[in-house]
């Protein structure tokens, strides 16, 4: 079922699978008014939305089914090509080429490079095994100077995660910013031209998430 105004300036995409509440309660938030924002799974008006948001939670496998099932993935391409888009945790995996996850799934392949797994035995600098999710708050650093969806932003800011695979960009230049986990260094942020995507989940990350959020909103590629 579509929710929200029927004709938003930014859509968030409903495949099924993503944490669209909170993204949505959050975009609206920073939004203050300004911009309409609407959860639809309606091609014609993901198509012509300004700005489109991809969520993604669970397992890779699933939410690319979900995406090929809702015949979603032609307007979600449409879109990569066209206008500001923003993937998050799940939705930025999706985007990649492969995932080891579930036995092996091919992504949306806008990005080149594979999402990989922390595997069973990650340890920190201490020789003291870690959670595989990785859950909670990180430090993430900036890799690309004065990028304005990082605007107002400190580097090494903490953001929310909740994942036990990661991202690994093949063009190093994609790099927004990345994280550390353990013997893990994971790229946290991607952008190139009018996409952008992010492994932590902006909707949970207090106010650096919400200034990600709108600064997204504000964002000419």
């Amino acid at each position: 079922m579509d929710r929200g105004p029927k004709q938003p300036q930014v859509a968030i995409i409903d495949y099924g699978m993503g944490n669209l509440h909170s993204a949505h309660k959050a975009l609206e938030l920073v939004a203050a008014g300004t911009m309409s924002v609407g959860i639809t799974s309606d091609p014609e008006i993901i198509r012509q939305a300004e700005r489109v948001v991809l969520p993604g939670v669970g397992a890779i496998r699933d939410c690319m089914a979900e995406m090929h099932q809702t015949g979603l993935i032609p307007v979600i391409r449409e879109c990569l090509a066209s206008k500001p888009f923003l993937g998050i945790c799940v939705g930025m995996q999706a985007l990649m080429e492969t995932s080891e996850e579930n036995g092996g799934v091919e992504g949306l392949a806008h990005f080149a490079g594979q999402v990989r797994f922390f595997g069973d035995q990650l340890k920190d600098a201490q020789g003291q095994r870690l959670k595989v999710p990785h859950m909670g708050w990180s430090q993430v650093r900036l890799a690309q100077k004065d990028h304005p969806l990082w605007q107002g932003i400190a580097d090494q800011e903490r953001f929310y995660f909740v994942h036990s695979y990661f991202v690994q960009a093949e063009q190093r230049d994609h790099l927004l910013a990345s994280c550390t986990y353990g013997a893990v260094e994971l790229d946290a942020a991607l952008v190139h031209q009018n996409v952008a995507a992010v492994q932590f989940h902006p909707e949970k990350s207090a106010q650096a998430g919400l200034q990600l959020l709108n600064n997204f909103l504000h964002w000419q590629p």
